[in-house]
Formats: structure tokens, sequence, C-alpha cells
């Protein structure tokens, strides 16, 4: 069965359409109009290899901020409808993921229920033009539409960029091992109860 969604996302803020492959080899066709959030989303592609065409456009005259959410909403909605029942997932995953001078964990449970928790500091407002604030903002905007339980802890790093990248790194690398089907489990659902959420 194919593991693959579409989404359509209009607002008076912006305009997004996400296609996701979960099956794919981490290719990537990504317009956004802000230039650090695409090559995050290229990491973000690339590592999970899941295949991802985004295109948006939003009021960027405003900030970075409408795009950046709406982007992460459209994203998560894309997964959530590419895993359908999440039968057969292998579900959990964590990862400690170096970079240079920067460690961070991600941990994910694909589990139907939306949670995040942020431990990530930055020591300044900006990545170029790009607000860090934001990248939080992309993480919970991802996990409340994608169904997924995202816990994000930079353990250290001095580089902001390295910061930002290595949450973008091993959140693909988390959804990459949670999404892939376990053969042991023979289809079934990863949950006592019998479903997800």
């Amino acid at each position: 069965m194919s593991r693959t969604a579409s989404v359509s996302r209009k607002t008076n803020e912006t305009s997004v359409s996400v296609t996701v492959n979960i099956d794919g080899t981490g290719t990537s066709t990504i317009s956004t109009g802000v230039g650090f959030f695409d090559h995050m989303l290229d990491q973000l592609s690339r590592h999970s290899l899941i295949d991802m065409e985004i295109k948006t456009e939003g009021d960027l005259h405003v900030d970075d901020h409408h795009t950046v959410e709406d982007t992460g909403i459209a994203i998560g909605q894309a997964i959530a409808k590419a895993l359908g029942d999440r039968r057969g997932i292998t579900r959990y995953a964590s990862l400690d993921l170096a970079m240079d001078e920067t460690m961070t964990r991600a941990a994910v449970d694909v589990s139907g229920r939306p949670f995040l928790v942020w431990n990530v500091d930055f020591s300044a407002p900006k990545i170029g033009t790009f607000d860090t604030e934001l990248v939080r903002e992309f993480f919970n905007a991802l996990a409340q539409h994608a169904g997924i339980t995202l816990h994000i802890q930079n353990i250290y790093g001095a580089n902001n960029h390295h910061i930002s990248e290595t949450c973008f790194k091993a959140v693909a690398r988390v959804l990459r091992t949670a999404t892939e089907i376990d053969p042991r489990q023979a289809g079934r659902v990863p949950s006592t109860k019998g479903s997800l959420a």
C-alpha cells in the first residue's frame, strides 16, 4: 500500500501545498520564500527519507511566522494522512545527533496523540534574517497535526545554525525509524488498545 498523501491549505495569510511519500528516498522540491527554512526542510526530507514537495506562498511582507507555522501544519496533516491507521509501524524512536560542536536529542511516539516537549535555547534571536523562535513554532505545528508526541532537547552547542539544523536532522531520523514498517508487527496496530490516539 502506498503511503503517500497531498494536502492543500489556503488562508488569508498563506497558500500551502504539500505532498509526501513516507516510503521515499528523501528527495524534495521545496519553495517557501524563506531561504533558511527551505534549507531546514531539505534536511528534514533528506534524513527522514520522506519525499516532500512543498510550495508555500505567504505574507512575508509581515514576517515569516505564518509561512513557517502553516507549512508545519500542512506537512503534519500530510504525514498523518499518509500513515492512515498507522498499522504495522515501529512507532517509537529516539536518537542523539551530533554535528560539529552541537548535540541534540529527539524522541518520538507516532501515537496519534500530539504533544511537543521543547528544551532548546538559542543564544541569538536571529539566524541571518530568520527568527530562531520559529523553529519551535514549526515543530509544534508539525507535532500537533501529524499526531505525534515529540521531544526535542539540545544537550549542548554554540552555533545557532548548528543547533537548529541538529533539531531538524534528529527529528528526521526518528521519524524515519518510527514510521518504518516493522515486519514482526504483521500489520497490527502497535498498541495493546488496538488503535492509536
